[in-house]
């Protein structure tokens, strides 16, 4: 059976032509195919007939179901609806099959009154279930399938006689045309979760949702002036005006209608009539309501023919006659005083009724009456010469707001978040009724994603659903490649007879695609008009063929898109697409990981390039894709783990980080592949440093030389500079920085001639951070500092540290303008490429460090805080250690000791044996804090321990602070002399570093003491 796409009748195989209403059925063959559709679905059933079967003859049982189906049956075809199946005495009714509206919710709710209605003149009680939900249409069997004809069976069953229980999703598009009452929500066989549900009261409003926007109109200057003058000339020339907003839902054409109308509404009689899209009796239904509103003296005027329309008595005359009486009636009244008629829906007239209208514009002479129509572009489909060659008419085509409009629209609806107006204005994407539709739903959820509400995706189905078959093809086609897409990608994907070309061509001219910038060389480019048209058309789609559609498009990219940058990604994403579909299927596992494979490599490609260039998000979104396409025990998933690791650490995500690693390392123990697992090691032994307090630089050093030599024996280059680079780290954290600074050179000299860059920028991070910190003269590490960024790419992670390392370095100096301005530049960066392990470790602490040096308490506080919360939130005990002394220092500075106190005790349960810099500022603090206490004697001997730690180690501005610290115990304790002996150990050690800012804060200090 092949069923009719314009009506629903269902046809002979092979027939040509519909047997119902004649509309050609080959051309539409595509339609059979399946499709996904939002639907609603009605169940309707007669309560008690088990009852009635034994009360009535079968013959008088029988006669009462057939005039039962029949009147039902006719309810829901008069709605717009299609019966898509008797089950006893149930009726299950689908609106939106063959074609989707855009009202089907208010529709099925509407035939779902009538039918209640129409239940005692039947004889029988009965109960209804409707809901919406989403279907899969045009199978074999050719019935909708999906959860929405459980639920819609389900409610039914759960209704009580004569009620109609609606779901809550059919409410939403609904809500402003019905009147419900809420019912406890309904456990329903089949749904684990209780499903909400209303009873429906009655169903009486036009619009299921109401426009929401009371803000003032944005735009339209250029349409307003236009309207404005086609009024000057109704009202100076006394002529008659064609005035046409053409434009899709939502775009404003009502509003500026309305915006006209308030502006000479004391100046004119303003009727309003408005075309229906579907009904009995629809063709007059615009001009009845406008002769309704007319003055009753220029009705009862009227001829006979006119007030036949608005009369009990059946009109009998032709369409002729009626538009002439029409036009004298309105020129009656326009003699009057100047005359509005408003048209909304023009697309949805009948043609004789769009005739009448054109007959009153041609025909109408020394009458001032403006014919104001609104339609959608779909009207010049149907009527391609619509007010063409009337020089009284204007046509009007409204585009969609520019960004600044849009901004301002969405800022006249209410005060968001700038994040939340950016995402709402790019998916809006100029539209006034998707910007009003999502405000609101954000607003009402109190969600912080911006989703497309259902009644945007009702209007934009609908009109997809509403082209002809074949145009919708290619449109499908195309929005698999995605917003943008290439006529020759359309051409492999359509049927192989569509005239690709001439549906494009139909396309543009319905507002739906325009021609854009090609990327091929020799094709064509064509972009959606907006990114939910193309979201539409793609979810029309059933899963099974965009898989196949996905697969075909990667085959045709792979051949002509060898010069696109992008390939790799693009490929990889497609693949990925079909993979994921086939898999959601339940394809054969061999099928799956064959395009699995091919994704994966592609997209593997993609994660090492944002790996490399420190674009850590696309890092850790890309390779974790590529993971997930692997099977268990490929050998490339486990490498692939090993570089989604390093992201992670990157990225902040530690807990994750180590999972990854942790299974990458086991994978490749098992499989026999020692450089992976080395790999593996070296960045889990960098974790467990910064993550386990029972980690010892002994145990990492042996899990390291292991390493090492799995490295040396494979030649792997870069594999053995990032386990140098970790040793040379390990002793730097023992104290060791000139060591340190040797082993990290051999480290990086391995990454060179292994060429690899990025092994060899990660290796130099590490050198910074020990010139920083080690016995480097601040001049020379500033210059080495500015050597090194003038050979590093500038928006890199590299970039970030050697920023931070400037900064600090020239807050030693004294020019804190200059380092703030510095590390503001970093944190900017580091925040653009996702760093949040450097932001929270490096930048932030950084930040509080120059504060203090600054002599800032209040702002080191500011910056420390939450930069301590945020090592501990995700679990980098290894740093937090080493900054919570600062914390402590900025809260001792303001005398709020008390608050130090847990501070300093957080960071001793995390304090490492072997990391010198965490011991040392415990101890140094604490001695402090016992100093403050009264606790003297304690407290200098924690300080004396601090400062000996400090002296075995080459850290010249910890050991300096140190004594600094120690002397201020001394002092309080009376030992003054003491005192002014470890401040001129401080004293020496500041200038060696160049610390030129500390080293006069002990200068004063030796002076308070009487030591110039």
């Amino acid at each position: 059976m092949i069923r009719c796409p314009a009506c629903g009748h269902e046809n002979a195989d092979g027939a040509k032509f519909c047997n119902e209403c004649a509309s050609a059925l080959l051309e539409s063959a595509s339609v059979s195919r399946e499709q996904r559709k939002t639907v609603t679905v009605l169940f309707c059933d007669v309560t008690g007939s088990t009852e009635l079967g034994e009360r009535l003859d079968p013959e008088a049982l029988r006669a009462l179901l057939a005039r039962y189906f029949e009147r039902m049956k006719a309810i829901v075809e008069r709605h717009g609806g299609t019966v898509e199946k008797f089950i006893g005495d149930a009726v299950m009714a689908v609106f939106g099959v063959p074609v989707v509206h855009e009202d089907d919710a208010l529709r099925a709710v509407r035939a779902a009154v009538e039918m209640r209605a129409a239940f005692p003149e039947i004889g029988i009680q009965g109960r209804i279930g409707v809901t919406t939900g989403e279907v899969v249409t045009g199978t074999e069997e050719r019935l909708a399938t999906g959860d929405a004809v459980n639920v819609a069976a389900r409610l039914e069953q759960a209704a009580q006689p004569n009620e109609i229980l609606i779901a809550e999703e059919t409410l939403r598009l609904t809500h402003d045309a019905v009147e419900v009452e809420a019912v406890e929500p309904l456990v329903l066989k089949g749904k684990g979760a209780a499903v909400a549900a209303y009873r429906l009261v009655s169903a009486t409003g036009e619009t299921g949702v109401s426009r929401r926007s009371g803000s003032p109109m944005v735009g339209r200057e250029r349409e307003q002036r236009l309207l404005v003058s086609a009024w000057e000339l109704v009202t100076s020339g006394r002529a008659c005006q064609l005035f046409t907003i053409l434009g899709p839902a939502g775009v404003g054409k009502s509003r500026l209608a309305a915006e006209f109308l308030d502006s000479i509404s004391a100046d004119a009689t303003v009727v309003r009539g408005r075309c229906l899209p579907y009904g009995e009796g629809v063709t007059y239904w615009p001009v009845v309501e406008v002769l309704k509103q007319l003055p009753g003296a220029a009705l009862n005027a009227a001829t006979q023919t006119v007030r036949g329309l608005v009369g009990d008595d059946p009109l009998v005359t032709s369409s002729e006659e009626i538009a002439w009486g029409v036009r004298k009636l309105l020129e009656a009244v326009a003699a009057e005083g100047p005359l509005v008629c408003v048209f909304d829906d023009l697309q949805w007239g009948e043609e004789t009724f769009l005739d009448l209208v054109e007959h009153i514009a041609d025909l109408s002479r020394d009458a001032p009456i403006l014919l104001l129509c609104m339609a959608r572009p779909e009207l010049l489909d149907r009527r391609a010469g619509w007010a063409g060659g009337k020089v009284n008419a204007t046509n009007v085509l409204l585009e969609p707001l520019d960004a600044a409009e849009t901004e301002r629209l969405i800022e006249n609806l209410g005060h968001l978040d700038q994040d939340l107006r950016e995402r709402i204005r790019e998916a809006a994407e100029g539209n006034p009724l998707f910007v009003e539709e999502m405000v609101a739903m954000v607003r009402e959820s109190r969600d912080v994603d911006v989703t497309v509400p259902p009644t945007i995706q009702a209007l934009l189905a609908a009109r997809l659903d509403q082209l002809d078959a074949p145009e919708r093809d290619v449109l499908q086609c195309g929005s698999v490649e995605g917003r943008v897409f290439h006529r020759g990608a359309v051409q492999v994907l359509a049927p192989e007879d569509a005239k690709v070309l001439t549906q494009l061509t139909a396309l543009v001219r319905k507002e739906l695609v325009r021609p854009d910038k090609t990327l091929l060389e020799g094709d064509d480019a064509y972009r959606f008009r907006h990114l939910l048209i193309r979201d539409a058309a793609y979810d029309a789609l059933p899963k099974a063929a965009r898989a196949k559609m996905h697969e075909r498009f990667a085959d045709w990219l792979e051949e002509h898109g060898t010069t696109l940058v992008e390939l790799d990604e693009l490929l990889g994403y497609h693949l990925e697409q079909a993979c994921r579909y086939r898999q959601e299927l339940g394809e054969t596992v061999e099928a799956t990981e064959r395009l699995g494979r091919r994704a994966g490599e592609r997209l593997a490609a993609v994660g090492r390039r944002a790996l490399d260039r420190d674009d850590t998000p696309a890092a850790v979104n890309v390779l974790e894709r590529a993971t997930a396409l692997l099977a268990g025990d490929d050998g490339r998933r486990s490498h692939l783990q090993v570089l989604l690791g390093r992201a992670l650490i990157l990225r902040g995500e530690w807990e994750r980080a180590e999972t990854t690693l942790s299974e990458a390392a086991e994978t490749a123990r098992r499989r026999g592949e020692p450089g992976v697992a080395a790999n593996a090691t070296v960045q889990l032994c960098f974790l467990r440093l910064h993550t386990n307090p029972e980690a010892s630089h002994e145990h990492i050093r042996a899990e390291l030389e292991g390493a090492v030599r799995a490295f040396e024996q494979e030649r792997n280059g870069a594999g053995l500079a990032r386990a140098l680079d970790l040793a040379g780290l390990l002793r730097f954290w023992h104290g060791e920085a000139g060591d340190a600074l040797v082993e990290l050179e051999q480290a990086a000299a391995h990454a060179r001639r292994a060429g690899d860059g990025a092994v060899e920028l990660t290796v130099l991070r590490s050198t910074l951070v020990v010139m920083l910190h080690g016995p480097t003269p601040v001049d020379v590490a500033l210059e080495r500092a500015e050597e090194l960024d003038r050979r590093a790419p500038g928006g890199s992670a590299f970039h970030v540290s050697v920023l931070r390392t400037r900064a600090e370095l020239e807050a030693m100096r004294g020019r804190f303008d200059v380092a703030r301005g510095l590390l503001a530049e970093a944190r900017t960066l580091a925040e653009e490429l996702g760093l949040q392990a450097i932001l929270a470790s490096g930048i932030t602490p950084t930040a509080g460090e120059i504060a203090l040096l600054a002599g800032d308490p209040q702002e080191a506080e500011r910056e420390l805080r939450p930069a301590c919360e945020a090592l501990e939130r995700i679990g980098d005990w290894g740093h937090l250690a080493t900054t919570a002394p600062y914390l402590a220092d900025a809260l001792l500075a303001q005398g709020r000791g008390a608050e130090a106190a847990p501070v300093i005790e957080l960071a001793e349960q995390w304090t490492l044996a072997d990391d010198a810099d965490a011991q040392i500022g415990v101890r140094r603090v604490r001695a402090k804090l016992l100093a403050y206490d009264g606790r003297l004697d304690d407290a200098e001997r924690l300080a004396r321990e601090a400062t000996e730690r400090a002296a075995r180690t080459d850290y010249l501005n910890v050991h300096g602070r140190t004594l600094c610290d120690l002397a201020e115990v001394l002092t309080l304790a009376g030992k003054n002399d003491e005192a002014a002996g470890a401040l001129e150990k401080a004293l020496g050690l500041f200038e060696r570093k160049g610390n030129v800012v500390m080293a006069e804060r002990t200068r004063v200090a030796l002076g308070e003491l009487g030591h110039p």
